[in-house]
């Protein structure tokens, strides 16, 4: 049940600051950040600051391959709210073409052994959790990933897998491709936080 308040915002301070960024952005504000708005001990500053840190902080993934596997794992999790916005986000370093190819079919995109292993791995972390071995993290090393490059894709679908189902459980509005370009412009900018 999506609560009247997600879309207008629980208090007057929030109805007026969503307001004022719908306006000044020219862009009704997306859901995400309605819902960090209504449930900020749930979806405000600490899951904000979280996806700051994976999707923004040190990495040895560019911030297009992180916004990369974030829409996979929604393609995964049948999300099209985040498929759209994270792959709007991915395209501005990783051509269309292959954001489009990698979120059809992974395998055969033309990426490299090295994002294709962590793809494997997400993969695999979200369809079938409850089979994943350290032989697959091995796997996925013997692949060219580093400790660190493995500890940072397995975060993107830690955070992905929660931030898809409340995004499929509340019903999140879908931009149109266009307000999809502009909020991923926004959050090319300023982040998650």
């Amino acid at each position: 049940m999506r609560l009247p308040e997600i879309d207008r915002g629980d208090t007057l301070k929030h109805r007026v600051l969503i307001a004022m960024i719908s306006r000044v952005s020219g862009l009704r504000l997306p859901d995400a950040a309605r819902v960090a708005f209504y449930h900020q001990d749930f979806a405000g500053p600490v899951l904000g600051a979280w996806t700051q840190q994976t999707m923004r902080g040190p990495s040895g993934w560019s911030i297009s391959e992180r916004e990369l596997m974030a829409a996979a794992v929604a393609a995964w999790n049948s999300c099209p709210f985040c498929v759209g916005a994270h792959g709007a986000i991915a395209v501005r370093g990783i051509d269309r073409r292959t954001v489009n190819a990698v979120l059809n079919d992974y395998q055969t995109a033309p990426v490299t052994d090295r994002l294709k292993a962590a793809l494997t791995f997400n993969d695999k972390l979200t369809r079938t959790p409850n089979t994943l071995s350290a032989a697959d993290a091995h796997t996925a090393l013997d692949a060219g990933l580093t400790v660190a490059d493995l500890r940072d894709a397995a975060a993107v679908a830690s955070i992905f897998n929660i931030i898809t189902r409340y995004a499929n459980a509340l019903g999140f509005q879908i931009p149109s491709d266009d307000d999809f370009d502009k909020s991923a412009d926004m959050l090319i900018k300023r982040g998650y936080a």
